[in-house]
């Protein structure tokens, strides 16, 4: 049977842990929101950038959206992940996801070039028999995500043109809302063209159209160079989100688990105390009774 004086040690453990617990879950709480403003100032700048791209498509509809899609023969697969735990199933989620959709592509592992941001979610992916070509650390902050970012677009821009890599595709998750989120995949390149031509299609909101006197291709490039830079900033921010969104949901489990426990020691704390002074009054009176 445990003293009191070992109760009252667990209680305090406890309580120092739920006072860890109930920290994590406020960063948690604030980086979600942290990273969902970051999702939010992107709307601005995409708007924009599909506007240039739909100035440019006006022009050169044709040029720019003619073509067949091609089938997959050599994949770049990029997937977020995190580099800490104490967040649920992410990882585990997101790599089967990304496994099953590289499988359902029909492409051949050597054929396949893995970059894993996040060092947990490469342990999964290395694991399941896909080697990972490369390895990144999450940010931890959104002031980290922008040079992470043109990072990947010389990664891209080196297995495009140097190991003939013809499709990339963003495996993340996606944030919803308070600890819930779903995985998610985009093709990052090459470029949607049903896409582009639901911009070309799109009514200009003014009578005037503006124009360009810069080579066309060229400000093709930077318009896609810039989607890609969108894409990937929002990848990076909505698998923070989510991250923090699991680690969330995993907090509050702790923290519901910890305070249960708290109040059990409480419990046989009380009930042990009552029953040592039960145990001294009765020496008392034994020890009164035998002097008299």
């Amino acid at each position: 049977m445990q003293t009191t004086e070992s109760l009252k040690r667990r209680i305090k453990s406890a309580g120092d842990l739920l006072s860890v617990v109930k920290t994590m879950k406020a960063l948690a709480a604030v980086s979600i929101r942290q990273y969902q403003k970051a999702v939010e100032s992107l709307e601005d700048y995409n708007r924009a950038v599909e506007m240039g791209l739909q100035i440019v498509l006006k022009e050169r509809m044709g040029a720019m959206t003619q073509g067949r899609d091609t089938s997959v023969k050599r994949l770049g697969a990029i997937i977020f992940g995190s580099d800490q735990g104490l967040c649920g199933q992410l990882n585990e989620q997101i790599s089967v996801f990304a496994l099953d959709n590289i499988k359902a592509a029909g492409v051949k592992k050597e054929n396949c070039k893995v970059l894993a941001v996040g060092a947990r979610v490469a342990d999964y992916v290395e694991d399941a028999g896909l080697p990972v070509e490369e390895l990144m650390a999450t940010p931890s902050s959104t002031a980290g995500i922008t040079p992470l970012v043109q990072e990947i677009i010389m990664v891209i821009e080196e297995w495009h043109f140097r190991r003939n890599v013809d499709h990339f595709i963003l495996f993340y998750n996606d944030y919803i809302s308070g600890a819930n989120y779903v995985p998610y995949k985009i093709q990052l390149l090459p470029v949607n063209r049903d896409w582009l031509k639901d911009i070309a299609r799109k009514k200009w909101d003014s009578k005037s159209l503006p124009i360009f006197r810069m080579d066309c291709n060229r400000l093709f490039s930077s318009l896609i160079r810039e989607y890609l830079f969108v894409s990937l900033y929002r990848a990076f921010a909505e698998s923070l989100a989510s991250e923090n969104a699991s680690r969330l949901a995993s907090m509050q489990n702790a923290e519901k688990n910890i305070e249960e426990q708290m109040q059990d020691l409480n419990v046989q704390f009380h009930r042990t105390r009552q029953m040592t002074i039960t145990e001294e009054l009765l020496d008392i009176v034994a020890g009164f009774e035998a002097l008299s």
